[in-house]
């Protein structure tokens, strides 16, 4: 799948990383034989926009009654006859309007279990070598879509602690405009160890603690959320 000669330089090493990198270095979980797992996909697409090199995620609406605000990759179910690379384009354009012919898929991380809801996921690690505009095709599912540049998310002032009410801790990032919205959970577990195992950032032990506002907390469990390291449930987009 990798075809490095089409990726700019600066994506190489995630290319070599994504061969190299074993589900131990993501995840403590790992779904048991007769898990009977539902499928998921997510696109971890990464650009070159107008501020450098660059992830696409997008924020779930406030006022869902699931996850509300909750930052993360475009992604979803695996519909039946699908692949997860398929599933993922899909999911990215019904989302966010991205032309999937403008992507290349150039690798997969290892499938990630889920265990509060069950779902095994496989990050999908696409090149957006012709990038075409984005928007939150629908407002009432999706409230904000983002091009967060790299050197954003590997800086350390934008890097954060998060405290859920049940006591779990994990990083996070500050992402946006103001830097005042929080990504944290399964999709920041992703990014930090990703990252980290490609040397671009390493834990920051004074990092700031920040709690999660209430509006992302609406249906949430008051238990720790259980799943990638650190992590939070996947979000059936259906």
């Amino acid at each position: 799948m990798t075809n490095l000669p089409e990726l700019p330089e600066w994506l190489r090493p995630v290319a070599e990383g994504a061969r190299l990198i074993t589900v131990d270095d993501l995840t403590r979980f790992m779904p048991p034989e007769d898990a009977d797992a539902r499928l998921g996909a997510v696109l971890m697409l990464f650009g070159d926009g107008p501020e450098g090199p660059d992830l696409l995620l997008t924020e779930r609406a406030h006022h869902m009654r699931s996850h509300p605000g909750q930052v993360s990759f475009p992604g979803g179910s695996v519909d039946p006859g699908e692949t997860a690379v398929q599933a993922a384009l899909r999911e990215a354009w019904e989302e966010t309007g991205l032309d999937p012919s403008g992507v290349t898929v150039f690798a997969e991380l290892p499938e990630l279990w889920l265990p509060p809801s069950n779902f095994a996921v496989t990050p999908v690690l696409g090149w957006w070598h012709e990038p075409t505009e984005v928007t939150a095709v629908d407002p009432d599912e999706v409230h904000e879509v983002y091009r967060v540049p790299l050197r954003e998310l590997v800086d350390p002032q934008h890097r954060i602690v998060v405290r859920h009410p049940s006591g779990w801790l994990g990083p996070g990032f500050l992402i946006g405009d103001d830097k005042d919205v929080i990504l944290w959970g399964f999709t920041a577990g992703i990014i930090a160890r990703l990252f980290e195992f490609l040397g671009w950032t390493e834990d920051i032990a004074d990092a700031p603690m920040r709690d999660l506002p209430d509006y992302m907390l609406q249906g949430e469990p008051r238990r720790a959320p259980r799943d990638i390291r650190p992590n939070t449930r996947f979000e059936e987009r259906r």
